[in-house]
């Protein structure tokens, strides 16, 4: 789903907001009302409401016409009975805004006005729809409650007393039933709605975590490739710097070794730009296959051409079985750490030490003696240790670094043989 789809639901909304009931359209999109304000009619509550007022009017008449048959009803009380009704009819309109207080008012005028019946069951319906149950149960079982005490008191002249109670009975019930069901039939759709704008989120939330991740895991390709290249070039080019008066050979190895180093980094550099370009995998066409545990006696002669004191301590029993992904990952953390090991202790003899069977997993360690004088601070350093220490981790390894007790600094990464 696009981002632009939740910011076109409102309007999809608005364009058919007359469908809907003012106070689900305000649910669903509560800015459509200003704050502190009740959210105006729509063409449906319009038409609602002067349904419910016709309905009220409609019962209130045949019940005021059957007042000319009830034995022994004064005419003032005739009179003050169609008053009530009437009141209560037009007290309907009020039922979006006060839908308990008008219950309550309407369950009084019931009782002593026959003519309010339908205003009644209006605002029972109203109560049962706007309101929890809790207000349901105690005003409409009131209601239901004083139904025998209105006809003990004024007794029906064509139907028996227990024909009569039942029938007001059943009738208030299936009324605030029927207003209940359409509760929760809205509180489904707003249900819905927010089960909808909780799976956008998380959506939403899932793709930003990928694309975090796909950030994270180049920016660590790019720091463990070019890291590599740049810290030779540097190497070679202060040595330049320091020694203009070394022999022509040694200029031109230096300088050979800077220009292979350069076009190293400018295709390492174009093969993940390319990448963020097309978004294919490492594997995709006219991309140099990634690194294995077989290029790191490359990596150690590089090293050495570059005036490195490296030692190789190869004991991995069948190599060619080694997974891939376990090999580069290997050849990751040693790359990284002959690469700390040439910046912070140059000149400093380093050994590397491969080992490891398909039972006890890969072991890479890389130790450098002290340096002999301190070297200067460079900038962003331990970046390099946090990302290896991240992908050992997402290997199912892990990575343990440290100052030794001679003075030297030890890189020491554990991967599972079997991982890959």
């Amino acid at each position: 789903m696009s981002n632009d789809e939740p910011a076109r639901a409102p309007q999809d909304l608005a364009g058919r907001r007359w469908l809907f009931p003012s106070a689900l359209v305000h649910d669903l999109d509560p800015d459509t009302a200003p704050a502190g304000r009740r959210p105006r009619r729509t063409a449906r509550d319009w038409l609602v409401d002067l349904t419910c007022f016709l309905l009220a009017v409609g019962l209130g008449f045949v019940a005021a016409r059957a007042l000319r048959d009830e034995p022994g009803l004064p005419h003032s009380l005739a009179v003050l009975d169609v008053v009530l009704g009437a009141v209560a009819c037009a007290a309907v309109w009020l039922r979006r805004r006060w839908p308990v207080g008008l219950a309550v008012a309407m369950v009084v005028a019931g009782f002593a006005s026959d003519t309010a019946g339908g205003a009644v069951m209006v605002a029972l319906f109203t109560l049962a729809v706007h309101r929890p149950f809790r207000y349901v149960a105690w005003i409409g079982g009131i209601d239901i409650a004083l139904i025998p005490v209105f006809y003990w008191l004024r007794p029906d002249p064509d139907l028996p007393y227990a024909g009569i109670v039942a029938f007001s009975v059943l009738l208030t019930v299936t009324v605030i039933g029927w207003g209940m069901v359409v509760r929760s039939k809205r509180q489904l759709m707003l249900s819905l709605r927010d089960r909808a704008r909780q799976a956008e989120s998380e959506a939403r939330l899932r793709a930003e975590q990928a694309q975090r991740l796909a950030r994270e895991a180049i920016a660590r390709e790019m720091h463990d490739v070019l890291a590599h290249r740049l810290t030779l070039l540097s190497v070679h080019a202060g040595a330049l710097e320091f020694r203009p008066d070394a022999p022509r050979e040694e200029i031109v190895r230096a300088a050979g070794v800077i220009r292979e180093s350069a076009h190293e980094a400018l295709q390492d550099l174009r093969e993940i730009i390319g990448v963020l370009r097309t978004g294919e995998a490492d594997d995709a066409a006219g991309s140099r296959p990634q690194p294995t545990l077989a290029a790191v006696d490359a990596l150690v002669a590089e090293c050495r051409e570059a005036g490195m004191k490296v030692t190789l301590d190869h004991r991995v029993t069948d190599p060619a079985d080694v997974p891939v992904s376990v090999g580069r990952t290997a050849y990751r953390i040693a790359q990284e750490a002959l690469t700390n090991a040439r910046k912070h202790a140059p000149g400093t003899e380093v050994l590397l030490g491969l080992a490891g069977t398909p039972a006890d997993g890969l072991t890479v360690t890389v130790t450098n003696a002290a340096p002999e004088a301190e070297a200067p601070p460079v900038p962003g350093s331990g970046q390099g240790l946090i990302g290896l220490t991240e992908r050992a981790h997402l290997a199912g390894g892990r990575l343990v670094h440290g100052p030794t007790t001679d003075g030297g600094f030890e890189v020491r990464g554990w991967l599972p043989w079997g991982a890959g």
